[in-house]
């Protein structure tokens, strides 16, 4: 019995419910003989050559290195002659599934919990060199106990950033910073903290801050927020390659606080250091998770061991 199933093999896993499918990927929920445990089940297919598997392999490789309580674990990898399947630890739902059941509002406490712990996780990723590079509400999944964690790590470390994700989904613009949008290719990890305070925005007001469609109007959403950017507001702008194009006319912008009345002025500060235009500037991981923001959730969180 023993050598029927074990660690590698697909007889190892019943497979559930179809989750979601793409080009080359499908994902199942699924149910582990081995632990009886629910598992989900990424399963990629090896015939196309258009480059899917190495964009699974690059995940597999980043989250065997990655062991941290905000971040899905992988338990085991399948490798057949017609696919790859990678086994997840399984979780309910994800960030935006959440928030579509609570109607869009959430308690600024459970804001609270949930942006630490999202911190937490990609704090851990950047401290090893790793970006996320693809961070949106659907690629944050959240179990019953309201623990958070980081998935879909298809995109990370690859060198530009696609505009298909493997399961052909379109990469969304709408976490995408300024810089990236305007041609900027020498991003590190500040391209996540944007991404991070448009997440932290959207659990607070229930609503996408940059919901734009095309790079341009991804632009101008962002600009009639938060002001056009000038040499002032951010030094080297007018060098980007896309600067000529995209940036005609000045906009004032708005405050953050008319946008975001929930937030007291602790949380406002947090979401203006993350949605800095400048790169240099914006905020890093581990100097988020210490803001006064996260105060009333006491000391011990900084404690917590990473697993």
């Amino acid at each position: 019995f023993q050598s029927e199933i074990g660690f590698g093999k697909l007889e190892s896993y019943i497979k559930l419910d179809k989750l979601g499918e793409g080009t080359y990927a499908t994902v199942y929920k699924g149910r582990s003989k081995l632990t009886d445990n629910l598992v989900a089940l990424k399963e990629i297919r090896l015939e196309h050559e258009e480059g899917a598997p190495c964009t699974a392999i690059r995940e597999v490789s980043l989250l065997k290195d990655l062991k941290q309580a905000n971040i899905v674990t992988l338990h085991d990898i399948v490798h057949t002659d017609k696919s790859l399947t990678l086994v997840f630890e399984y979780l309910d739902r994800d960030l935006k599934q959440y928030m579509d059941i609570y109607n869009n509002i959430l308690s600024i406490n459970n804001v609270r919990l949930f942006l630490f712990q999202l911190l937490r996780g990609i704090s851990y990723c950047h401290k090893r060199r790793v970006l996320h590079r693809d961070l949106k509400p659907q690629n944050l999944l959240i179990n019953d106990k309201g623990e958070l964690k980081l998935a879909d790590f298809g995109l990370a470390r690859a060198k530009s950033v696609p505009t298909k994700t493997y399961s052909n989904e379109v990469v969304t613009l709408w976490y995408r910073p300024p810089d990236v949008l305007l041609g900027s290719t020498e991003y590190n990890a500040s391209i996540d903290m944007w991404g991070i305070g448009c997440i932290f925005y959207e659990m607070a007001s229930g609503r996408p801050l940059f919901p734009g469609s095309t790079v341009s109007d991804q632009l101008q959403l962002i600009f009639r927020t938060l002001s056009t950017p000038t040499e002032e507001t951010w030094s080297n702008v007018t060098r980007l390659p896309g600067y000529k194009e995209h940036i005609r006319r000045f906009h004032e912008g708005e405050s953050l606080r008319s946008i975001a009345p929930r937030l007291e002025q602790d949380g406002l500060d947090l979401l203006a250091n993350l949605l800095e235009y400048n790169p240099e500037k914006r905020m890093v991981a581990h100097e988020a998770v210490h803001h006064s923001f996260f105060k009333t959730l006491g000391e011990n969180v900084h404690k917590l061991p990473d697993s």
